[in-house]
């Protein structure tokens, strides 16, 4: 029976259940074997998570996309990512779930643990609740594993991808992007996944590129085998978990989960740092890591025995500018380019993913070089409070992370309880658990937003349903 359903524009969860109704009724579109042609070439600069993921939007979306990459051969440093579900939506959308599905974990969710002796004070749960509330699972991968899942995507939906092109210098009015060697690309549109310390970002932004925001903390990256953790009794219960375990303590954590389909063990363990990274000394890193956690929980200190190596990271961010394109409208930024954060709500790749799908579907909507600039701005629109957000999120949940024993700790470990008991709770200080910022981070749909954005923008409804009837 067909009916006219008001959803809510203030937050809340109660009319969810609607939209999911709504979805699978609808079933999934998409522009892939169709032939639409849309007349644009665009290059992306990084052959990173977030410039990968763009190349797959905008192809799939009917452009000509050619990614330049800087290094010699493609590949990704580091361990354990997590792709929550904002983002594997995403993913799934663009034919990744059944490749998703064999490489990466499925968490039933993580347990906070006390620094001390690793007794549980928070609980959140994953999997399998999170795909029929928010319409995909969370996962965790190696972050190689990742990169090699949208490089061969990108590949075969016909990606030329560009080695060996480092840029040394972006024009903005005229979009060219120029190497070492002089050779120059003209180009349409110039997406600049380029990272943290983005060229791009400081020729947009000149003097007002502020310098990279540290925190006082590092981390500490590490992995294990997980057949050396079965192997003893006092750890084995850590790798036959089914959930990533968290100890917190003052001003450190210790992020640990199964990736590679459960063969390794990733580490992820923050803690300060006053020193900028130039004058580390790197070679001790791992000796140094197992001074910081000496007097934690014995079952961690165990795990951290069994590693043999470990790379040190900064922990930095940048401050979200307040614009991310050119006026010329020809270069626009995207991924940490954009919006460098903490890792705290373990996030930053899934905004450049979303930014990746929100460019997309905005470039759609306005298909030309002569309405290049209102893609671009209803793209800034979009992006530019979402990232805002969740940084501040990721901000504030460092903090909460990080309490030192004492009335800030028990306050936060009380409220905290009940997801521990089992009981029903409509708040916490966990926030993979508080319903609101999960629904906040989790249930946002970048897709969705994009027209629904772009309709309220539109002053004429004639015109709008004709354009929206045609993308």
């Amino acid at each position: 029976m067909q009916q006219n359903i008001h959803f809510p524009t203030y937050p809340a969860g109660s009319h969810n259940y609607l939209k999911r109704l709504y979805k699978q009724s609808k079933g999934h579109t998409s522009d892939e074997g169709s032939p639409i042609r849309r007349d644009l070439d665009i290059a992306v600069v990084g052959a990173g998570v977030g410039g990968l993921s763009a190349a797959i939007a905008l192809k799939r979306a009917g452009f000509s996309v050619t990614v330049y990459e800087a290094a010699s051969a493609l590949g990704e440093i580091g361990a354990g990512i997590q792709v929550p579900p904002n983002s594997s939506r995403i993913l799934h959308s663009w034919g990744l779930e059944e490749t998703l599905s064999r490489k990466a974990v499925k968490p039933e969710g993580t347990y906070w643990r006390r620094w001390q002796d690793g007794k549980i004070i928070g609980d959140t749960r994953f999997n399998p609740v999170f795909s029929e509330w928010y319409g995909a699972p969370y996962y965790v991968i190696h972050r190689a594993h990742l990169h090699e899942v949208l490089h061969d995507r990108a590949l075969e939906l016909g990606v030329s991808i560009q080695l060996n092109w480092r840029v040394v210098k972006y024009d903005l009015d005229a979009g060219s992007l120029t190497r070492k060697d002089g050779a120059t690309i003209h180009t349409d549109l110039i997406v600049a996944a380029d990272g943290i310390r983005s060229p791009a970002r400081q020729s947009l932004l000149g003097d007002r590129d502020k310098r990279l925001i540290g925190c006082g903390l590092a981390a500490y990256r590490a992995a294990i085998a997980v057949e050396d953790i079965l192997a003893d009794p006092e750890t084995s219960w850590v790798a036959e978990s089914g959930s990533l375990n968290l100890w917190v303590g003052h001003n450190a954590h210790a992020m640990t989960y199964s990736i590679s389909k459960g063969e390794l063990f990733n580490m992820v363990l923050t803690h300060p740092e006053a020193n900028e990274p130039e004058t580390w000394d790197r070679s001790n890193a791992l000796t140094e890591m197992k001074a910081v956690y000496s007097g934690w929980d014995p079952t961690l200190t165990k795990l951290l025995d069994m590693v043999t190596s470990t790379q040190k990271w900064p922990i930095q961010q940048i401050d979200i500018p307040t614009e991310w394109s050119s006026k010329s409208a020809r270069v626009v930024l995207l991924g940490d380019a954009a919006h460098a954060m903490l890792p705290n709500m373990a996030l930053g790749a899934a905004m450049a993913v979303e930014d990746a799908a929100t460019l997309a579907e905005c470039l759609k909507i306005f298909p030309r070089r002569d309405t290049l600039r209102n893609a671009l701005d209803l793209y800034e629109q979009l992006r530019i409070p979402r990232t805002r957000a969740v940084q501040e999120a990721s901000d504030l949940h460092g903090f909460t992370l990080h309490y030192p024993d004492g009335p800030l700790q028990e306050a936060r470990d009380a409220a905290m309880r009940p997801e521990v008991e089992g009981v029903h709770f409509v708040e916490s200080p966990n926030q993979w658990s508080d319903p609101m910022t999960q629904q906040f981070c989790y249930g946002y749909d970048a897709v969705e937003k994009v027209y629904e954005t772009w309709r309220n923008n539109s002053k004429d409804p004639t015109t709008r349903e004709k354009h929206y009837s045609a993308v």
